[in-house]
């Protein structure tokens, strides 16, 4: 399988600044597209923002102008660059990617155990 590696996370006033990762690694055939999602307590899980393995990207409107997705496909790692964060961004951030694996023609979607960001003065 695919694990799926984040790292970043923390404690930020707000305002700040956070860089989450999130490094893939196993019986990696390809992985195509990767994204972050994020789920504060009580509620659903959204998507924050994706990547092709191309480089498009999309993000959700809530965050758009403040956060940068990335990605380097030769270390097979994916970016989140979190400016002028606010406390409705508090929740545990996930990353997520298709992938095949050498094994299987299928794609799946694999998961990270998440990343915490609290954002509070």
């Amino acid at each position: 399988q695919v694990q799926l590696v984040e790292s970043g996370g923390g404690l930020v006033q707000p305002g700040g600044s956070l860089r989450l990762s999130c490094a893939a690694s196993g019986s990696i055939f390809s992985i195509n597209a990767m994204g972050w999602y994020r789920q504060a307590p009580g509620k659903e899980r959204e998507l924050v923002a994706a990547i092709t393995s191309g480089g498009s990207t999309n993000y959700a409107d809530s965050v758009k102008g403040r956060f940068t997705i990335s990605r380097d496909n030769a270390k097979n790692t994916v970016y989140l660059q979190m400016n002028s964060l606010k406390p409705e961004d508090t929740a545990v951030y996930y990353c997520n990617a298709a992938a095949k694996i050498y094994s299987d023609y299928e794609e799946y979607d694999y998961w990270g155990q998440g990343t915490q960001v609290t954002v509070s003065s």
